[in-house]
């Protein structure tokens, strides 16, 4: 139960809460796709066949270096089966934010670091040749070392909100798989009782 409410709850953080209410969602906090329809695609790069009855993994972001997806929306699509694939598309919005927006910070201060340290050591960032100029590994391992200090709390918290997320969504998993089996086991009485 503390899964749902979490869910219902508007999800891991306030980052999350604001894309998963975004463009490519209605203001209901649910996807703009209709039942049978596929969710927008937009921006992502690829776009699945118009027929097609199955989620699709597009390339890498070049970003968050994560492959996004687009969830189909079956045409006799649950409640609950709607607020799994929502708890789904919400989980992917969050780690494609925090991933996006960390290799970024990553790659602005890695070339930070090493401007210093060149700069320290009297060099250019291009050598003679026109090549960038590079560390050894001794010196670049400071840097991950000290990045990943910085950054300790944050992927903390970013742990913690994953594993809720994600037992949010196998909780919702577990409860479709149980409704479909019920659904199928009533179907199938009522063809043998017709019989």
């Amino acid at each position: 139960m503390a899964a749902a409410r979490a869910l219902r709850g508007g999800g891991c953080c306030r980052h999350c809460r604001l894309l998963f209410s975004s463009s490519s969602f209605s203001a209901g906090g649910g996807p703009t796709a209709q039942r049978g329809e596929r969710q927008e695609s937009a921006g992502l790069g690829f776009s699945p066949p118009a027929h097609s009855c199955n989620d699709w993994i597009g390339p890498p972001d070049k970003h968050s270096n994560l492959r996004p997806v687009i969830f189909y929306v079956p045409p006799e699509e649950s409640p609950l089966e709607r607020r799994l694939r929502e708890a789904r598309q919400e989980a992917q919005a969050c780690d494609q934010h925090f991933w996006a927006q960390h290799n970024r910070t990553f790659r602005q201060e890695k070339e930070e670091f090493i401007y210093s340290r060149l700069k320290a050591k009297g060099l250019e960032m291009r050598d003679e040749t026109g090549q960038k100029a590079t560390l050894n590994a001794e010196e670049m391992a400071d840097f991950y070392k000290d990045f990943l200090s910085k950054n300790f709390r944050k992927h903390m918290q970013y742990n913690r909100d994953w594993y809720k997320r994600n037992f949010t969504i196998t909780f919702l998993m577990g409860q479709v798989a149980l409704a479909r089996a019920l659904r199928r086991l009533r179907w199938k009485k009522k063809n043998v009782g017709n019989r």
